[in-house]
């Protein structure tokens, strides 16, 4: 990893949150490690009320798009690999009103993870023509939410 990098975005708000507290320079696969990170600040989150909870992830979506497009163009790299905000809001999405449990926290990150990387249909499409914040925060969200849509199917079949 590029030292000048690491010093960059310790050194930068934007940077530090963009690049999720520096989880996102991970030399492999910084968009796991992100969603670890993601995952680990869940267990706090998942604490707060369904209100408060749908309140910080709006406020998390909104202030994600600013925090990403401002990192992208400080760093002159659209959507570069290590912005990983966009991660953490999509892993958060996915466990909206998820059942408590390891089971279900280790469900939802494999099944955000797989269509965060895959992009399936509509995804890809979001993901190649919406740019800036908003591109960048999109195409994760609505992996999210079709990883949400999955979790809430399997905890219905768990529970009949």
């Amino acid at each position: 990893m590029d030292a000048q990098l690491v010093k960059q975005i310790f050194s930068h708000p934007i940077h530090f949150l963009a690049f999720g507290f520096g989880s996102g320079l991970s030399p492999k696969a910084p968009g796991t490690a992100g969603t670890l990170m993601a995952l680990v600040l869940y267990l706090l989150l998942a604490q707060l009320s369904l209100p408060l909870y749908l309140g910080m992830l709006l406020l998390s979506f909104a202030i994600g798009i600013y925090l990403c497009d401002r990192s992208s163009k400080l760093l002159g790299v659209h959507d570069h690999g290590g912005i990983v905000w966009d991660e953490f809001v999509g892993y958060w999405i996915t466990m909206l009103v998820a059942p408590s449990g390891w089971v279900w926290v280790l469900i939802g990150f494999i099944l955000f993870r797989l269509f965060d990387i895959l992009k399936p249909f509509p995804i890809n499409v979001f993901d190649k023509h919406i740019h800036g914040g908003l591109g960048i925060m999109l195409d994760d969200a609505i992996a999210g939410s079709f990883a949400w849509l999955c979790l809430q199917l399997i905890a219905i079949g768990v529970a009949t």
